[in-house]
């Protein structure tokens, strides 16, 4: 599928400017392989571990790319954003190594441990209530008080040619594979990855995994349009969002199908990457494995030659506590 220059919030030329803007912040993260997961799965599986980036999760090259996209008088006021947490991290990470102020709003529920990251990078923490509404509206009161650039977690041209700076690298550690497989929640993970890796090569399929209890995207692929849930229920904390206005046409057009998958399937698929990988993974981030394991993936006729498949391992941020929870049941 041919990539439109035209048509979306970004391109590779923005992703290949992003690249040059952050590559002396972030890290260049590993490739890993595991024949022991190539024998379960029946595929031969690359792993790309985001969970070593810089604030622990992929978030790191979008608020990287965005801070130092502003111009001096822009970041002098700072910048604002609502996250449940990994974008929360990163964007107060980013904005301390420009050395501007950070204000973020996190919902009440959000995972301790992404919240204590928040604070460790100088970011001001407001909490709002947990539905996307009064986190949209605690973050336009911050930005009027204060004259702070607001800076969305996905739907943002910036955010989303930053994420797609993965795919720049996986190509090049491993330019044979001919599927990848991301995890979906706003969207601009799977946007920018989708954007690079097509505009490369053009015949590589790109698929979503989505928890069955935020499976927003796939309804929204079903329908044509956006669709939103009025709530979700996962263990992934971070597949709760819902896709944006800058997320959805690319998704809608690139990505070529969503792999739903239940908690079960997500909490073994972590447990597979803590025993056989030894990578500490969240379960946004071992979603990619379990959709490879899913037998819905493993029956569909359609994904029958899918042989090498790349799979986003997003971020590493988990509460323990949380963890030997969902292990012991």
């Amino acid at each position: 599928m041919e990539v439109n220059k035209e048509k979306y919030a970004a391109d590779l030329s923005s992703i290949k400017e992003a690249r040059a803007r952050i590559s002396s912040f972030i890290n260049k993260t590993p490739l890993m392989t595991s024949e022991s997961l190539d024998a379960i799965s029946g595929r031969r599986l690359f792993f790309k571990c985001e969970c070593f980036q810089k604030g622990g999760a992929f978030k790191f090259r979008g608020a990287c790319n965005a801070i130092f996209s502003l111009d001096d008088q822009q970041a002098a006021k700072g910048v604002v954003t609502h996250s449940s947490g990994n974008h929360a991290a990163a964007l107060a990470l980013a904005a301390k190594l420009r050395g501007i102020t950070s204000y973020i709003v996190i919902p009440k529920n959000a995972p301790q441990c992404k919240v204590q990251n928040v604070v460790r990078y100088g970011g001001q923490v407001i909490w709002s209530e947990t539905t996307i509404k009064s986190r949209e509206e605690t973050a336009t009161t911050v930005q009027q008080e204060t004259g702070a650039a607001l800076i969305h977690p996905y739907n943002d041209g910036r955010i989303i040619s930053g994420q797609g700076t993965i795919s720049l690298e996986l190509l090049e550690q491993a330019p044979h594979i001919d599927t990848i497989i991301v995890p979906i929640s706003g969207g601009g993970l799977i946007s920018g990855v989708a954007l690079a890796a097509k505009s490369i090569n053009p015949a590589i399929r790109v698929l979503a995994a989505e928890p069955k209890g935020a499976n927003d995207a796939a309804q929204s692929k079903a329908a044509g349009r956006i669709v939103t849930l009025p709530e979700t229920n996962t263990v992934a904390d971070g597949l709760r969002a819902f896709l944006g206005e800058f997320t959805w046409p690319i998704v809608r057009d690139l990505v070529d199908d969503v792999i739903t998958v239940d908690d079960t399937e997500i909490i073994k698929a972590m447990r597979l990457c803590y025993e056989i990988l030894k990578v500490a993974v969240e379960p946004s981030g071992a979603i990619g494995l379990a959709a490879v394991l899913s037998d819905s993936f493993r029956t569909n006729p359609a994904w029958k030659d899918c042989n090498q498949i790349g799979i986003i391992l997003s971020g590493g941020n988990v509460d323990l506590e949380v963890l030997w929870n969902s292990f012991s049941k």
